[in-house]
């Protein structure tokens, strides 16, 4: 089975996970630069959002350009995926009109938690079926920079009931890890050219 199904699939729904988001954002009654200030944390989440959709549409992108051939698995796994991006705008819409309350910034941070456990789950369901001599089997080993973002959001959740802004300046931290795309799979491309 040939991937291009996938890919086109799972950038449509990205790209409406997006603009559901930017919809989301409200318009100001009036003209004058004060009406922003009650919008900032919405707009924050947002930035937020999109800043981690974007990164997983990136690097979904490297994964499964290494891929050459997909199975019944591999689609469910990345349905897997797409569901718990899909509750992003819903989880960043609620922290944001809640100016990061507890309970909000937690629910984001599991909706976080549960998008980098499927991401994972869809990379080693490509390696178990492509073999661990893939091109990204052999990109991803030891994939530390996964491992560490996992462990961060389990300690955000907990941590955005004594104080959200802890769990919010650790969110940002793997957003910030991962802002450049994974160069591991760039990096076996080449070696393997």
């Amino acid at each position: 089975m040939t991937k291009d199904r996938l890919v086109a699939f799972s950038d449509g729904v990205i790209a409406i996970l997006i603009t559901i988001m930017v919809l989301e954002l409200k318009v100001p009654q009036s003209a004058d630069l004060g009406a922003l200030r009650p919008l900032v944390p919405t707009v924050l989440a947002y930035v937020m959002s999109f800043v981690n959709i974007g990164i997983y549409w990136s690097n979904h992108h490297h994964m499964l350009h290494v891929t050459d051939r997909i199975d019944g698995g591999i689609l469910w796994a990345n349905l897997h995926l797409l569901f718990w991006l899909s509750l992003i705008p819903f989880t960043t819409a609620w922290m944001g009109e809640n100016h990061f309350a507890s309970l909000p910034t937690a629910i984001y941070g599991a909706d976080l938690l549960c998008c980098g456990i499927a991401y994972t789950i869809l990379q080693q369901v490509i390696i178990d079926f492509q073999g661990p001599q893939s091109p990204l089997g052999a990109a991803v080993k030891e994939d530390t920079k996964g491992k560490l973002s996992l462990v961060l959001y389990v300690a955000a959740i907990p941590l955005a009931f004594v104080r959200p802004w802890i769990a919010d300046c650790l969110y940002v931290f793997v957003l910030l890890m991962w802002l450049v795309p994974d160069s591991r799979i760039e990096r076996q491309l080449a070696r393997s050219r």
